[in-house]
């Protein structure tokens, strides 16, 4: 028996994605921020990538500074709330903290954090403060976390920011990429709205930047322009049946959950492949979706997948197999899938080896490929002098400035691939940069 059954109401659906970390009341904030133990070394920074005080606004918490505690955390990240839900606090902070030596239940940094930023969105508090307008304008495409993050710093350095966003919605892939259960639509929204009603930048939405004219147009109008652009669609895999109608990318899978979960196909024995931390979310989502059948497949061993292991464990918990050591050969069926072909492989030299004769079946109405995504070398390729490395991610000096010295960058577009709070730290970094750069 499936675990979930199919939601048919939005209270259903919400019911199936039951927050993984939910809001804490004030008092369930006090008693969790007065178990810290303030440590002098605080190992728990040292693990954030955007280095947020973190024993700080704890210690503000529990003595009811609430406001003050949310701009320690948004001082050093503009996606507070978002980072507070969608991080994976336990590789993270929550990982790094000394309770963990103890065999004690670490500290839950992330519902703090969440609890103190939440608090102050509802109150709409005033927590920042922007230099004067310097008469220098930026333009920021894609208001993603990079973006948003970058356009907030540049703001409060006195630039006047623009965001071209292609989307009719904000946050990028915290938003059409974070399966339900990490982060609500609505806690997202609240928080962009937020940022942009203190910090006052201008977000043009359904914008897209496309042709070597319209980078032209940016080059002679703004002084510096930030590509916070993410990463295009799933990789193909080169295999027959890629093209059938249940076929899909785990991307463009996991925002149509997020974007309309009630109007989402998932079929009845729903195949995953992949095993990234992106194939578990496609895997637990069709779970919750009410798949009767959810198997996941991946190239390597459990022990190799690039996924983090609480997330695998996430998708067990949603009723997930999962089946090892196996690559995809084909799909098959006609026009629609009704199985897939696998072979069984070994690791040879490091590498993955396909084992002669073991090809079998797996009867599914539904492949979900989680097969990383591809880089924007097309659209990266009608700027002038920016160039890509060998595996199409743009190329940046320590400060994300590119070769082409007006354009910066950062995010999943220079990483290849990241976490959110992530691209909220390179992104400040980067706006410091430009500022650099701008008052030479």
């Amino acid at each position: 028996m499936p675990e979930y059954t199919r939601p048919q109401t939005l209270e259903e659906a919400a019911e199936n994605f039951t927050q993984l970390k939910p809001l804490m009341d004030a008092t369930m904030a006090y008693y969790e921020s007065s178990r810290c133990l303030y440590c002098y070394d605080a190992p728990c920074i040292q693990a954030c990538p955007t280095g947020i005080d973190i024993p700080l606004f704890i210690r503000q918490i529990n003595t009811g500074n609430v406001d003050g505690a949310a701009k320690t955390i948004y001082d050093s990240n503009y996606f507070g709330n978002a980072c507070g839900k969608v991080c994976p606090t336990s590789e993270l902070c929550e990982g790094a903290c000394v309770y963990n030596h103890q065999d004690v239940k670490p500290i839950e940094i992330g519902r703090l954090q969440s609890f103190a930023t939440r608090k102050a969105m509802a109150e709409d508090k005033p927590l920042f403060k922007l230099a004067p307008s310097n008469g220098k304008k930026v333009i920021v495409i894609g208001a993603g976390p990079a973006g948003i993050s970058c356009a907030c710093e540049l703001r409060s350095l006195g630039y006047e920011v623009d965001i071209y966003e292609a989307h009719q919605h904000p946050s990028g892939l915290a938003l059409y990429g974070c399966a339900p259960y990490k982060v609500t639509n609505e806690e997202l929204f609240e928080e962009m709205d937020y940022l942009e009603r203190h910090f006052g930048y201008k977000v043009h939405y359904n914008h897209r930047v496309e042709t070597k004219e319209h980078f032209q147009y940016l080059e002679e109008n703004y002084d510096a322009i930030f590509l916070g652009i993410g990463l295009g669609n799933t990789n193909t895999l080169g295999i027959n049946g890629e093209g059938f109608e249940n076929c899909i990318g785990a991307t463009e899978y996991i925002e149509k959950v997020k974007l309309d979960p009630l109007n989402t196909h998932v079929g009845e024995k729903v195949v995953v492949i992949g095993g990234g931390n992106t194939a578990m979310d496609a895997a637990s989502e069709s779970a919750r979706l009410g798949a009767k059948e959810v198997t996941l497949a991946y190239r390597r061993s459990k022990a190799e997948m690039g996924a983090y292991p609480f997330e695998y464990d996430l998708a067990k918990g949603a009723g997930v197999k999962g089946v090892f050591n196996v690559s995809p050969v084909a799909l098959l069926g006609e026009d629609k899938v009704s199985g897939i072909q696998l072979i069984r492989t070994e690791i040879v030299d490091g590498r993955v080896k396909n084992i002669d004769g073991s090809d079998f079946i797996i009867e599914c109405d539904q492949v979900i490929l989680a097969t990383g995504n591809e880089k924007m070398k097309q659209f990266l390729s009608q700027i002038d002098g920016l160039d890509l490395d060998a595996k199409g991610r743009i190329i940046t000096n320590e400060g994300f400035q590119t070769t082409n010295p007006k354009y910066f960058a950062s995010g999943d577009a220079v990483n290849g691939g990241a976490e959110v709070v992530n691209a909220c730290g390179e992104a400040k970094v980067a706006a410091q940069a430009i500022h650099k750069f701008l008052s030479a």
